[in-house]
């Protein structure tokens, strides 16, 4: 089982400006995350159903408690308050989750 971090972000006001933001930013921020054993950026997504996405983020840890302490962290924090940023600049769902390997 692994633990996973997934935001997902509507297009933004300012794409260009949103992602400077997130590569300079908050990229360097995340990869800090204690724990952190994946991150993935998947770019330009179609939805099956209504409007395509901008950026879906996967953040992936060993087990949910890792994924917690990490967020707990200071860097963790300093994570969570740049997203704040990302968030007035795009609208963002976010979920937390365990995944089981079926095949």
């Amino acid at each position: 089982m692994t633990a996973k971090f997934l935001a997902v972000y509507e297009t933004p006001a300012d794409p260009p400006e949103f992602d400077r933001h997130y590569r300079a930013v908050h990229v360097p921020l995340a990869r800090q995350l204690p724990g952190l054993r994946r991150f993935t950026l998947s770019r330009d997504v179609s939805g099956v159903r209504g409007s395509p996405y901008h950026l879906i983020a996967e953040l992936e840890w060993d087990t949910i408690a890792d994924l917690r302490a990490a967020f707990a962290s200071p860097e963790g924090r300093a994570t969570a308050s740049d997203a704040a940023r990302l968030a007035e600049m795009a609208a963002v769902r976010s979920m937390v989750f365990v995944t089981e390997e079926i095949l």
